[in-house]
């Protein structure tokens, strides 16, 4: 007899050899019918895994995230089977699960097109309707090579040929298909039943644009019907606000071919893009910080030193400079540049903390098929700030960061914000004490303002723990923004310190902190969230003057002059088009107010105003009209 101790804590005894099948139906009838699989002493496997020795037992069902992945992956396997009866000829070649779903890479001659794609899904549920049952084989590497070359699966070939020797395979069977596959997954096909797949795309073997081509189909999958439906809404509204159309639609940026993963910003854009500098500049100068500006491109002796030439250079853009020859690199991170100005000049304790911050254009090199508008960029630019500060410190400017951030977070309506904290990972510098005190100090300052968080174990920076930030937009999608990070590493590798009380030399700690963090994708993420619809004070225009007719152009340039006057962005609009088209052109544009003048208002000296996504129309006063938009203009 075994022992096996379930998460109630509760020992129940079985024969060596029982199944995860067995050990769910003896707790309970219900249990079984939603079991997917079982964690064993942290670890999962298939349902039907033989259990021969005593140990800790969950059984996994389809509710629970983890189940939820293996409905995910068992789905990217169940496509891939139906694509193999439909284009026998096509090879198959890696389907993991992502966010919301999965993909699985396909090798053949032509693309896939959206007509496929519901041939695909219809097969699929004819094989998930055949409940098949899933089956694990392991064997030798040899005779798993064997197993694929014979089905002329290539791709398999070459990725099993990478599995060190000696090492098993692993394979996966449902009917005729065989696949290659850790686990674990569901015990049969006819546990899928709720997927939809939802767009197809170019990619390549093994990521490298140098390799061949491979078509990539996306697809989700999820517990129920109505969990599907709601998901498959949020797309239809996730298309609906997609930052990229709606920016387009509002005049704000471009991209184009020859300068991949770089925004052209337009007029309005970039008044955004300045006013959320200016509303950020503003918060930190009342909370003590200083602004500062480094280069953009320095000698690689300065990323060698702070040891992201070694750990990052793969991802950094390089210049040779030929007259001196040396070699430089555009900053991908703004902190070696700050350390670089808190070393000018002798610091004393007294002068501790020194809050530096900075608005820090980055650049950073992401594979082409990865770019996404704002949201996924090569050149950007943080909100960067470091503090540095005593040990002694490090609890008090972790609670003022945290306060900022969410006061900040507020203010564009982000409520919900969940907090995750990253301890120490496997690979760090710096003593294990150091490494308490830091995760200590992030976690009382959390404690302190009665903040939740979720544990991310060891996932922390080499350097130090770390807090992130994630935003909840208004369709429910999570956006991690902020982050805040202690560290005790680049002051030592760069040479910061201080003069102590005692008079000696000192290393301060160092805080990374970024509120916004990109403040491309932070405009993509309001564009998205707001569904263009800024909030007042941030719209690049916040008012459009509309005269009916040319004749009422004289009373609407008074009006337009008297807003410009009180610092309200402002357009008269004087084309030559009908009202209605005025209209339409500049709620597309997404312009908060309308303010239509015609005889009524010239006679009475009014404004008729319109807001956007409201059909009620207000008229009153100008003064009267301008004093109440004014007070709606500035955020602080």
């Amino acid at each position: 007899m075994i022992d096996i101790v379930l998460p109630s804590g509760e020992i129940r005894q079985f024969q060596s050899g029982v199944s995860g099948f067995d050990v769910a139906s003896s707790i309970s009838s219900s249990l079984l019918k939603n079991a997917i699989a079982v964690k064993i002493d942290g670890k999962l496997y298939d349902l039907s895994h033989t259990i021969l020795h005593g140990c800790s037992l969950e059984v996994i069902t389809q509710n629970s995230q983890e189940g939820l992945d293996i409905i995910r992956h068992s789905t990217a396997h169940l496509m891939a089977h139906a694509i193999k009866e439909l284009f026998p000829n096509s090879q198959i070649v890696i389907g993991p699960t992502i966010e919301d779903g999965f993909y699985y890479d396909i090798a053949k001659s032509d693309p896939f097109s959206l007509d496929d794609l519901q041939i695909i899904e219809e097969r699929m549920s004819e094989v998930a309707k055949r409940n098949y049952k899933i089956e694990r084989t392991i064997l030798p590497k040899k005779q798993a090579i064997e197993v694929f070359e014979k089905l002329g699966e290539h791709y398999k070939v070459k990725i099993i040929e990478n599995i060190p020797d000696g090492e098993e395979v692993t394979l996966y069977s449902q009917g005729n298909f065989i696949d290659l596959c850790r686990g674990p997954h569901v015990p049969s096909t006819g546990h899928i039943k709720h997927f939809k797949l939802t767009k197809v795309s170019g990619s390549y073997w093994q990521g490298d644009s140098k390799n061949e081509g491979l078509h990539r189909i996306y697809g989700t999958a999820w517990q129920s019907a109505s969990k599907l439906s709601e998901y498959l809404q949020m797309l239809k509204e996730t298309e609906l606000r997609d930052h990229r159309k709606i920016g387009k639609q509002m005049d704000l940026f471009h991209f184009q071919d020859d300068a991949p993963g770089t925004v052209f910003w337009h007029p309005n854009g970039w008044r955004v893009f300045q006013l959320l500098v200016s509303y950020m500049r503003k918060k930190q100068e009342l909370a003590g910080y200083q602004e500062i500006n480094t280069p953009d491109i320095m000698d690689k002796s300065i990323w060698e030193a702070s040891g992201h030439w070694e750990k990052f250079k793969e991802n950094m853009f390089t210049a040779h400079c030929i007259d001196v020859d040396k070699e430089y690199a555009l900053k991908p991170m703004n902190c070696p540049g700050a350390v670089q100005v808190f070393n000018k000049g002798l610091k004393s304790y007294r002068d501790l903390p020194v809050k530096l911050s900075e608005f820090g254009k980055v650049h950073r090199f992401e594979p082409s098929g990865s770019l996404l508008g704002l949201m996924r960029v090569r050149g950007f630019t943080q909100d960067d700030a470091h503090i540095f500060c005593t040990e002694d410190h490090v609890q008090k400017e972790s609670v003022d960061v945290c306060k900022l951030m969410l006061s900040i977070y507020k203010d564009f309506g982000f409520n919900n914000v969940r907090i995750k904290f990253s301890d120490r990972p496997s690979k760090r510098v710096g003593s294990d004490e150091i490494w308490l005190k830091s995760e200590e100090a992030l976690l009382s300052a959390l404690n302190e303002l009665g903040l939740e968080y979720e544990l991310n174990k060891g996932d922390g920076a080499f350097y130090g723990p770390k807090l992130e930030f994630v935003l909840k937009d208004a369709i429910g999608r999570d956006w991690q923004v902020g982050t805040l990070q202690i560290d005790f590493n680049l002051p030592e590798r760069l040479d910061a310190s201080y003069i102590t009380d005692k008079g000696k030399k000192q290393r301060p700690v160092m805080l990374h902190r970024a509120m916004f963090g990109s403040l491309e994708r932070f405009i993509g993420i309001l564009i998205e969230h707001t569904a263009g619809h800024l909030p007042i004070w941030l719209s690049p225009i916040q008012v459009a003057v509309l005269p009916i007719s040319s004749k009422f152009e004289n009373y609407a340039a008074k009006v337009s002059s008297s807003l410009t006057k009180n610092g309200i962005r402002n357009i008269l609009d004087s084309n030559n088009e009908t009202i209605s088209y005025k209209i339409k052109t500049h709620m597309g544009f997404k312009v908060p107010y309308l303010w239509i003048v015609g005889q009524k208002e010239v006679d009475g000296g009014l404004v008729s105003i319109s807001k956007l996504g409201s059909e009620d129309k207000v008229i009153m006063g100008v003064d009267e009209a301008i004093a109440s938009l004014y007070k709606q203009s500035f955020i602080i």
